[in-house]
Order: structure tokens, then C-alpha cells, then sequence
């Protein structure tokens, strides 16, 4: 653990980009940078975002980024906010589907910084953070819209992108519990709509614990937590950027 260099952890959501220095441990080294994401978001510009924060931040030996969408082996396949005009349920734009769809994350990432980097999805990050590595274990975040990851045995398991399957009345995940409904909905009724998710997945993933996280994990009603079931653990937003550290030592094979 001594060899292991700073990280520098950026978890990218839809609604906000932060960033920290981390070491070995996973204790933050300097309070996190934030910035409101940027819309249009083209790569270049998402990079140069994270090159700002970092130049606010102490050194650091490697870089893990976190990010919406799937992500395969550090390329984006598909991130579902960044396409948009204007961010989240605005107009998708050709031209940034064409430029993020094949996107080499993670070779751009090192390069901009002359470092090892990762990138991940988000959720994936947030769930390295928190898992205890044994069993089944989901992590779901509720922000922006619908992050989730699985890990078994602590090994991350092939991205599934469920925020983009159908749940009712012909909406996405994405549309069904994320903060445009949120706001909405108010948080009581959106949180019987969260109970819902949870116990439409339970049959699905029979996992051994499900960890809940993201920005909106805190607008649960008690009334709502107290249902969720014991199996269920809600997880500080912090892990976004305290993964980011532990998402190194991820079995994926």
C-alpha cells in the first residue's frame, strides 16, 4: 500500500463534475473541486474541465474517472446525458453521439495527463467504494438518473446499462425515478417510486446486499427506508470519489 500513488478520482455526473486527491488509504487530501457540467459537452471539453479541477488539486500518480454511460474497457460506447444540447431531456445531438460513440476514454485521460488512468462507469466506481467483496453485491445511484453496477465475489461484472430499459408507461429508468421526476413528483411519492425499482429488481438480481448511493440516495423518506428491507444499505455520495482509489484493485476476469 506505501508504493501506491495519489489518485486523482473525478466522478462525472450529468448535473455536476467533482474531483479529489486521494492516497493509498482513501483519504482525501484536499476538500473535493466541483463544477457544474457544461452543456454541449463534446470530449475535448469534458477533458479540459477535469484538467482544471486537477490544476486545483495537489499532484497525483494515476487518475480514475467515473463517468455516465457504458463503458467498455475505457471507450465509451454510449453516454446518454453528454449527446444533448442542453443536458439531461434536451435534444441529442448527432454530431456528439457521432463524437463520444467509440470515444478512447481512457487513452485520452492519460494522455491529457501523462499518467496511468481508469475509467469507468460511475455507479461501478461509486461501487467499489462501498462493496465488501463477498457475494452478490448491486449498487444502485440515484441522481442525474439511474446508475447501477454488479460485483460478485468483488469482481465487477460486464456493465449492464439498465437506466435505459423500459420500467412503465413506456419510460426509462433514466425517466422514471430520475431528478426531473424527483422535482416533479416531490420526495415522498418519489420515494415510494425508488421502493418500487428495489422490489421489481429484488426477484431479478437476488443479491446479497444492495447498496443505494448518489445525490439523491439522502431525499428517502424514512418511512420508505424503513421498508426497503435489511438487505439494502444506503451509502454516502462520498464513494464517487473514494472509489476511485479501490476501483484499481477491481477483479474483472
Amino acid at each position: 500500500m506505501q508504493d501506491t500513488p495519489a489518485t486523482l478520482a473525478v466522478d462525472c455526473g450529468g448535473g455536476g463534475i467533482k474531483a479529489s486527491v486521494l492516497d493509498a488509504a482513501g483519504t482525501m487530501h484536499a476538500q473535493p473541486v466541483r463544477a457544474a457540467t457544461p452543456y454541449p459537452l463534446p470530449p475535448e471539453r469534458l477533458l479540459s474541465l477535469i484538467a482544471d479541477l486537477a490544476g486545483r488539486l495537489p499532484p497525483a500518480g494515476r487518475v480514475t474517472v467515473g463517468m455516465p454511460g457504458m463503458i467498455r474497457h475505457g471507450v465509451v460506447v454510449h453516454t446518454p446525458h453528454y449527446v444533448t444540447k442542453a443536458g439531461p431531456r434536451t435534444r441529442v445531438l448527432p454530431e456528439l453521439v457521432t463524437a463520444w460513440s467509440g470515444f478512447d476514454m481512457r487513452a485520452a485521460i492519460s494522455g491529457e495527463f501523462d499518467l496511468p488512468a481508469l475509467v469507468l462507469n460511475d455507479a461501478e466506481v461509486h461501487g467499489a467504494g462501498v462493496i465488501a467483496g463477498a457475494g452478490l453485491e448491486l449498487m444502485l445511484t440515484f441522481g442525474t438518473g439511474l446508475g447501477n453496477a454488479v460485483f460478485d465475489g468483488g469482481m465487477l461484472a460486464p456493465h449492464q446499462e439498465l437506466s435505459q430499459g423500459p420500467v412503465r408507461w413506456g419510460l426509462t429508468y433514466d425517466e422514471y425515478v430520475g431528478e426531473h421526476e424527483r422535482l416533479r413528483l416531490g420526495d415522498s411519492q418519489w420515494s415510494r417510486r425508488i421502493r418500487r425499482v428495489v422490489d421489481a429488481l429484488r426477484p431479478v438480481y437476488l443479491w446479497d446486499r444492495l447498496y443505494i448511493g448518489g445525490g439523491n440516495s439522502r431525499r428517502l423518506t424514512a418511512t420508505v427506508l424503513e421498508k426497503l428491507g435489511d438487505d439494502v444499505v444506503i451509502v454516502p455520495n462520498s464513494a464517487g470519489i473514494i472509489g476511485g482509489v479501490r476501483a484499481w484493485s477491481l477483479r474483472t476476469e
